[in-house]
């Protein structure tokens, strides 16, 4: 079975886009091979750092003062299936977040949003070895260049959330891979 590790980063790490390459969990946290990584820090993305070709021709760079971002590798050659494991883990979120009394909840593809502000960014590209994800969910908004909620208010504790995410998505990525294996051919 493809194995997932998941971790927690306790240092607070600004998030530029230049963290979105292969293996900067591992040279970052040790974890080798498929993993999820989650932590806390400033996100400045600039356009010449920027995936998202519709942001790039909007030239809409992204901007938040505190975010929660989660990392993930995956070691897969398709990057369809690398944006269905973004969209279980966008999905994961929004489910986190629902079963804790939010509501005014509302998700457009990998996005989510609070009362109609912007909540969340997410991107899934392929490197010539993996397909990396990064999801970040802002925690203050103040500065941000549209209109967005945070998890402050929301009144959310970032490390709780980030936790239960991670512990969420291992979980269900634990059970679709095991659901392949239990299956009877017909």
């Amino acid at each position: 079975m493809d194995s997932l590790s998941i971790q927690y980063l306790d240092s607070s790490i600004a998030y530029t886009g230049k963290e979105l390459k292969p293996h900067w969990i591992y040279e970052n946290t040790g974890l080798l091979g498929n993993s999820l990584t989650a932590f806390q820090g400033p996100c400045e993305v600039s356009l010449a750092h920027m995936v998202d070709l519709e942001d790039v021709k909007r030239k809409a760079p992204i901007y938040s003062l505190d975010m929660v971002h989660f990392l993930g590798e995956f070691f897969i050659d398709s990057l369809d299936h690398g944006i269905l494991l973004q969209h279980l883990l966008v999905a994961t979120a929004y489910g986190w977040l629902w079963e804790q009394g939010i509501r005014d909840l509302s998700r457009k593809g990998n996005d989510i949003y609070y009362r109609s502000r912007k909540l969340s960014v997410s991107i899934a590209t392929k490197s010539p070895v993996s397909v990396l994800i990064h999801f970040g969910i802002n925690v203050k908004t103040e500065g941000t260049p549209i209109p967005t909620s945070g998890l402050n208010e929301l009144k959310i504790e970032p490390k709780a959330f980030a936790q239960g995410c991670l512990e969420t998505f291992l979980r269900d990525y634990n059970i679709w891979r095991l659901a392949r294996f239990k299956v009877s051919p017909r």
